[in-house]
């Protein structure tokens, strides 16, 4: 099992939170995402559903989530937490329960504050890695053999192809410029031309686009560079 197959259970009185937490799991690869609005929705979904992880607001209108969390421990329910601390004191006893500093985020907070926490506590609870498999439709690219696994069989990426295609997945859905590309590829500074660049987008496309004179994945932003959208066109 990979970071992503974990089965996550949101649990927030404030529908847009979980909404904005639902949407940064969805994006970044997670597939099991449970949601509760209450404590009591949330116990409820405890005792019906496999769930290995809980991020789980203290201040709730039917009960406290620490409450909430020590329930489930007396119950033998030793499932990791990420608790949503809204106040200075609430930390000071998260810090009282033992618990590190993974375990609880202080809001305000960003989306990518919250799912560095998930992944670390998943990491460390279950040992477990990252996906190295990026789906682009019917395509794969398998990031730790740098294979491309297509219906039609499987391609090998070059050094350059892996280059260009780690650093545009590392910045997904953001255009990456031509100069930030053609110093990844050549970092000495011994490119030539933009052309060189644009061959190696070309082929890459070949391997990784199902129709690579219309792409739907790596996208030109003309006059700037190129994006990689794992969603697909826009």
């Amino acid at each position: 099992m990979v970071l992503t197959d974990c089965s996550i259970l949101l649990v927030d009185d404030e529908k847009q939170i979980l909404e904005i937490n639902d949407r940064l799991l969805s994006e970044n690869g997670f597939k099991n995402i449970l949601r509760a609005s209450n404590g009591k929705e949330a116990d409820e979904i405890m005792g019906k559903n496999q769930v290995d992880l809980v991020v789980l607001d203290i201040m709730m209108p039917d009960i406290s989530g620490l409450s909430l969390y020590e329930q489930w421990t007396k119950r033998g329910l030793n499932i990791p937490v990420i608790f949503l601390s809204a106040r200075d004191e609430e930390t000071s006893r998260l810090k009282g329960l033992g618990l590190g500093a993974d375990d609880y985020v202080t809001k305000p907070y960003t989306p990518e504050e919250l799912l560095l926490r998930i992944k670390a506590v998943l990491r460390r609870t279950y040992h477990l890695t990252e996906n190295k498999i990026v789906n682009l439709g019917a395509v794969r690219v398998d990031l730790s053999s740098g294979i491309v696994i297509r219906p039609d069989g499987e391609a090998e990426l070059t050094a350059k192809e892996f280059q260009l295609f780690s650093k545009l997945y590392d910045n997904q859905g953001k255009i990456v410029s031509l100069n930030v590309l053609m110093d990844t590829l050549w970092p000495d500074g011994s490119y030539g031309l933009e052309n060189s660049l644009i061959v190696h987008v070309r082929r890459l496309r070949e391997k990784i686009e199902e129709d690579p004179s219309s792409p739907e994945y790596l996208q030109t932003v003309r006059g700037l560079g190129y994006r990689l959208n794992i969603r697909g066109r826009k």
